[in-house]
């Protein structure tokens, strides 16, 4: 491609992108993103209410599906009907999952399965549903998943499911990078650490209790700052795009340098 014009290794305009957690705090940054830079967005939620609000913030053309990837039929069944409603598959994010917190002599295998499922069995569900479509379709794609800083770290407050289910994703993305290469697919992880969201929203108040916690927290990060949203759009929009044709099985660490130190 010439260099003439860098931008156009960026233009996603008329992509199609399917969205996992369309109304989680990552899935939102990726719905306005993606399809404020021209793509055709399915959004994908459980949560009626939250994934109308993602949907009016999107400039684009949209369709809403009020359904999360619970098993392997729900899995086939996006794709389908992202295919159905844009003739295509081009893009697929996966910015579905879930956290339980717990000590591990207090968490029941019950609660460290769920977070397994959600995190991992259902990525893998739907990496396995848009492949089979894109496959189908002759000229590759790309497949963003969300994993986190705490795939490769560890935490003390009862994160062993949440880590562990996050290194299994970081697993996934390696495997499936080598896998689908041959066939133009790319497989590439966003890993953030702490960045704006409803769930972390007490870490940026101006409270006693926040400021001692986001203090000590931020010691561990040279940027010295928490992430805000636009802070993982960026990666995003590299990571769907022609830009990122060359680079699979990565994790992108969108932390501020906090797992570099």
């Amino acid at each position: 491609m010439s260099l003439d014009n860098p931008n156009l290794l960026f233009d996603v305009s008329g992509k199609v992108a399917l969205i996992t957690g369309a109304s989680g705090a990552f899935g939102a940054v990726a719905a306005q993103c993606l399809s404020n830079a021209g793509c055709k967005v399915v959004l994908a939620a459980g949560n009626a209410g939250a994934l109308d609000k993602v949907a009016a913030a999107c400039k684009g053309p949209v369709h809403r599906i009020n359904r999360r990837p619970d098993g392997e039929g729900a899995c086939d069944g996006l794709v389908a009907e992202a295919v159905e409603a844009f003739g295509r598959l081009d893009i697929l994010v996966v910015a579905s999952g879930m956290n339980k917190v717990a000590k591990i002599d207090d968490m029941d295998p019950a609660t460290f399965e769920a977070v397994m499922d959600a995190n991992v069995t259902q990525c893998w569900l739907m990496s396995r549903a848009a492949t089979s479509q894109m496959k189908a379709q002759g000229d590759g794609g790309k497949i963003v998943l969300m994993s986190s800083a705490r795939g490769l770290l560890g935490h003390p407050a009862g994160y062993t499911a949440y880590c562990a289910s996050k290194a299994a994703v970081d697993g996934i993305t390696k495997a499936l990078g080598c896998e689908l290469g041959p066939a133009g697919i790319t497989v590439n992880a966003i890993a953030p650490t702490v960045f704006r969201s409803p769930l972390t929203a007490w870490m940026f108040e101006e409270t006693d209790n926040a400021r001692t916690i986001r203090s000590g927290f931020l010691t561990r990060v040279p940027k010295g700052r928490l992430g805000e949203p636009e802070d993982l759009a960026g990666p995003l929009l590299f990571l769907s795009s022609k830009a990122s044709d060359f680079y699979t099985g990565h994790i992108l660490y969108a932390d501020g340098g906090y797992t570099a130190g």
